[in-house]
Formats: structure tokens, C-alpha cells, sequence
């Protein structure tokens, strides 16, 4: 394989999509595509719309990789990456395991603060150093994600997801403008189910009743713990979790 040093090894100027797998099939493509076609427009790479012919290389390397696979690709994480010369396609394991929701997620606040007024924050880039280094961070310290604050102190978003608080029934989310990524998953909670969004600071997180974090591989994941603060219940996020991956198996989402 010949990759071509180009903006995006030299400064993070690429874009990229991390895709689920489920049975071979790729989960919420046509939301990626666009996604990724927003960011391309963004960094001014190729025309930004190129959508038919990134699906089919999109397809065309998961034909390749079940016949190499003996699970027909079961359970994956695809990654699709494109700079302004190269289109790279990787293939992994989806590492969060079904069981792995049981214990639900213990979290701790970053001393990184997202710049809410740079635009590189709301685009998928390969300009991705902050996320990776506090997650490993996170790890290292025992902990399964890692949420940053903005300039402001406002709650925005985790190293590789999305947050959502539950308040009495209803389903709250940092806005946008905090500085944070638009996930998939997050479209898809906003899109589905009954969303506000609001400026959420973390002296205010006892005002929950519970937590939790999206993202394309782990779906909807509970949140035990944030910082020094316990959630004391987890009713709703298991409710809202069964009901994606219901809506997963019926192939739903394939599209």
C-alpha cells in the first residue's frame, strides 16, 4: 500500500469515519457519507461530493474483507479515511462487547478544554491528537471515557462520544455551539426521542438522575459515575439502548 504524504500527514488536514459493522452490513452509511462529505467540503479536499463513489468503495472493501473473515463480520469497526491524496479503508474488532454495559461507564472530567470557537471541533478531521492522548489518559487511570469541558467551563462532549443527561423523564444534551462533534448516534437519540439542548455545567450534574454516552460502536452506553457524582438510576438509558439495538437487528439501520 502507498500512501503519499500529503497536508494530512503533515497537519491533520483529512477526514475520517469510524462505521459499525453488524453482520456484515454497515450501520447508519448514508449518515456517514454525508457526514464525511461535509467535512471534505470543509477542508476544501477533492469536490466534497463524491457520496455514490464513496459508497462503493465503502461496499466494495466489505465484499473483499468477508471473504477473508470467517464471522462474515459480525461485530467490526470499518474506518474510512480520505486526505487530498489518499482513500484508505482499515478493518477492527468493534472492541465494546455486549456485556459490557452491565457495569456501565465510570468517567472523569478532562483538564483539556475544547475551543468552542475553532471550527476544527465540529468536523470529523484526522486533526484528532487531543481526543486520543486524554482517552488513553483516561484508561490509565481507570476510567472508560474521559468528558471535556469548553472554554467557558459548559460541559460539551467525551474523548470519542457524545453526552446526554436524563432529568425527570426528559432527555437533555449539550447544544451544539459548547464545541462538540454532532455524532451519529447523536443525530439519531435528537431525531427519535424527545431532546433539549442546553448549556450543562459539571456543579449541576446532581440535578440527573442518569447518564449516558453514544457513539457509532457502543450505541447507547450508561453512565454510573461522572467525576465525584454517582447517577443513581439507569432505567431509561437501558430502555433507550434495547430499543437501538432492536431497531439494529431488524436491520433497520443498514442504510
Amino acid at each position: 500500500m502507498e500512501i503519499k504524504l500529503d497536508e494530512c500527514f503533515q497537519f491533520g488536514l483529512g477526514a475520517f469515519e469510524t462505521i459499525a459493522v453488524e453482520k456484515g452490513q454497515p450501520v447508519f452509511l448514508e449518515k456517514h457519507l454525508e457526514r464525511l462529505e461535509r467535512t471534505l467540503r470543509f477542508l476544501g479536499l477533492r469536490s466534497g461530493s463524491e457520496r455514490e463513489n464513496n459508497r462503493e468503495m465503502v461496499m466494495e472493501y466489505l465484499k473483499e474483507q468477508r471473504e477473508r473473515y470467517s464471522d462474515g463480520l459480525s461485530h467490526c469497526a470499518l474506518k474510512m479515511m480520505i486526505s487530498g491524496e489518499n482513500i484508505l479503508f482499515k478493518m477492527r474488532p468493534n472492541p465494546y462487547k455486549a456485556g459490557l454495559c452491565q457495569q456501565a461507564f465510570t468517567m472523569d472530567f478532562s483538564k483539556v478544554r475544547r475551543n468552542e470557537t475553532s471550527p476544527l471541533v465540529y468536523h470529523k478531521t484526522m486533526n484528532y491528537g487531543d481526543c486520543i492522548l486524554e482517552k488513553r489518559k483516561a484508561a490509565a487511570n481507570g476510567m472508560d471515557e474521559r468528558i471535556f469541558l469548553n472554554t467557558k467551563g459548559q460541559i460539551a462532549e467525551g474523548t470519542v462520544s457524545n453526552i446526554f443527561f436524563i432529568r425527570q423523564g426528559q432527555i437533555i444534551t449539550p447544544a451544539q455551539s459548547c464545541g462538540l462533534l454532532p455524532g451519529i448516534l447523536r443525530e439519531y437519540i435528537c431525531e427519535t426521542e424527545r431532546v433539549t439542548e442546553a448549556i450543562i455545567y459539571p456543579e449541576e450534574l446532581d440535578q440527573y438522575e442518569e447518564c449516558f454516552v453514544t457513539n457509532s460502536l457502543m450505541g447507547i452506553m450508561p453512565v454510573r459515575r461522572l467525576g465525584e457524582y454517582i447517577f443513581p438510576e439507569q432505567r431509561m438509558t437501558k430502555q433507550l439502548r434495547k430499543k437501538y439495538f432492536d431497531k439494529l437487528a431488524e436491520g433497520e439501520s443498514n442504510e
